[in-house]
């Protein structure tokens, strides 16, 4: 069973609009904040974004699903994350003429961020699964 983009953007919308949004905020230059002084903001920044995907990304899909398929649930709403998270520091470091740049301690916050996601995330699909309203 497949499912084309449209029928994804409709199914996982609040998940669609942040992966759109990681890659674009990842992509542009970023101005100085006073929250440059902050230490690691950086990577307190990534954390936080993966850990929001990754559990939003769970909880749509146990919104939907009433009966979890653990296989697609954890490649879906964990292992893609992870993946896009190096992806997206690639793409930095070779794509943005050194305006942004790829750091592996960023993909290391991103997939830390993504496994707290996945610990929010779990029991909230569970817990969201129609199987378990009481409807």
């Amino acid at each position: 069973m497949t499912m084309n983009i449209l029928e994804y953007l409709k199914k996982q919308p609040l998940s669609c609009l942040e992966v759109a949004a990681i890659w674009v905020v990842c992509m542009i230059p970023v101005p100085e904040t006073p929250l440059d002084d902050v230490a690691f903001i950086d990577k307190w920044t990534h954390f936080l974004m993966y850990g929001t995907l990754v559990a939003v990304i769970m909880a749509e899909y146990g919104h939907r699903k009433s009966v979890i398929q653990w296989r697609r649930f954890l490649i879906g709403g964990l292992l893609m994350p992870i993946v896009m998270g190096g992806l997206v520091e690639l793409a930095q470091a070779y794509l943005t003429n050194g305006v942004r740049s790829g750091d592996w301690l960023d993909f290391v916050a991103n997939t830390t961020g993504a496994c707290l996601g996945a610990a929010i995330g779990i029991p909230l699909a569970r817990v969201l699964s129609t199987r378990n309203k009481d409807c």
